[in-house]
């Protein structure tokens, strides 16, 4: 999944990533910011079982990611470690590239972006659990461990304001299929360009949904633009990531994947190996937090980033506290 148009300007960190395609440990990675938060276990951490453990924490830039990294190394803290925040690298390999090479300790990463983009396969696994135990059989070999899935699952999806929902009744994208042929100028789609030409996007969509939208029903344009136009009911949907935030401050209703089209990209923590085999309770720790994850509360946090203005950092503690995953020192 590209998210080259997301904002990302809550970086934690200066770094140096000098391409795209070159391993992060021969580009130089700045050093990162010690984490200081003072917190204690809650539901996570209990004993501090990763006490003495210096740990390093990394993301890539965009807001969900910021806010996941910055869990991920409370958590580490909350459990007893020492943390260094590496989060907010540019570009989808790069903070891949620094867990890969121990650089970092961990990150949460997406099970599509793995299966496709990094292990090169075509076709997505429908089951997101048979999707998830793949791309950790195939990243074993690449000193990578993934630990269990949490359900935030930030795919693709098709969504329509309020109004535009209760004037149509649909609910699914067989739905928007059947009302595209009983009524073709009733859809009308807002899509970035990308999404217009990927067959895991529209052409895709329209080939398992059995759709075939005229061109003239379908508007390319930015992703930001999109939720505005179909907030305002410019469009009857818009192209939209599952967990952005503004798709609930905006009001959308998302439509289902009913027939399981779209990717999963399902976020779970990638550890290094070597760092997981030395410090085992990153698992038991790392737990709690994954189980709490799923779009809803994506959409809530990232919302009071991208919305709001709130810093992701401060976000990801305040919410931890209020779950009672940490407690404040």
């Amino acid at each position: 999944m590209l998210w080259g148009g997301r904002p990302w300007a809550w970086r934690a960190v200066s770094f140096s990533v000098c391409g795209a395609l070159v391993a992060v440990s021969g580009c130089g990675l700045t050093s990162g910011s010690p984490m200081v938060d003072d917190v204690q276990p809650g539901t996570l951490g209990q004993g501090q079982p990763l006490k003495g453990a210096h740990l390093t924490v990394t993301s890539k830039e965009f807001t969900e990611q910021l806010i996941l990294g910055a869990m991920m190394g409370i958590a580490f803290e909350a459990a007893g470690a020492e943390v260094l925040d590496r989060t907010g690298i540019q570009g989808s390999i790069g903070a891949r590239e620094a867990v890969k090479s121990g650089e970092a300790t961990g990150m949460y990463e997406y099970t599509g972006t793995a299966w496709i983009t990094y292990q090169g396969n075509s076709k997505p696994i429908p089951n997101p659990d048979a999707q998830w135990r793949a791309v950790r059989a195939a990243d074993l070999r690449n000193g990578l461990t993934w630990l269990a899935p949490s359900a935030l699952n930030n795919t693709y999806a098709l969504a329509m304001n309020e109004a535009n929902h209760k004037k149509y009744g649909t609910g699914t994208l067989s739905e928007v299929a059947a009302l595209a042929k009983k009524d073709p100028g009733a859809v009308t789609l807002c899509v970035e360009s990308e999404f217009a030409n990927r067959a895991d996007g529209l052409p895709g969509m329209e080939k398992t949904y059995g759709m075939s939208l005229p061109a003239k029903n379908i508007t390319q344009m930015d992703t930001g633009i999109i939720y505005t136009q179909a907030a305002k009911g410019s469009c009857t949907y818009g192209e939209v990531f599952t967990t952005d935030g503004r798709i609930k401050s905006m009001h959308l209703v998302v439509m289902a994947d009913d027939k399981k089209f779209f990717p999963n990209y399902n976020a779970a923590p990638e550890i290094n190996s070597k760092a997981l085999k030395e410090h085992p309770a990153i698992a038991e720790v790392l737990a709690p937090l994954t189980r709490k994850l799923d779009n809803t509360v994506a959409q809530t946090l990232n919302a009071k980033v991208d919305v709001d203005g709130q810093d992701p950092h401060d976000v990801a503690l305040d919410w931890m506290k209020r779950e009672g995953l940490v407690k404040a020192g």
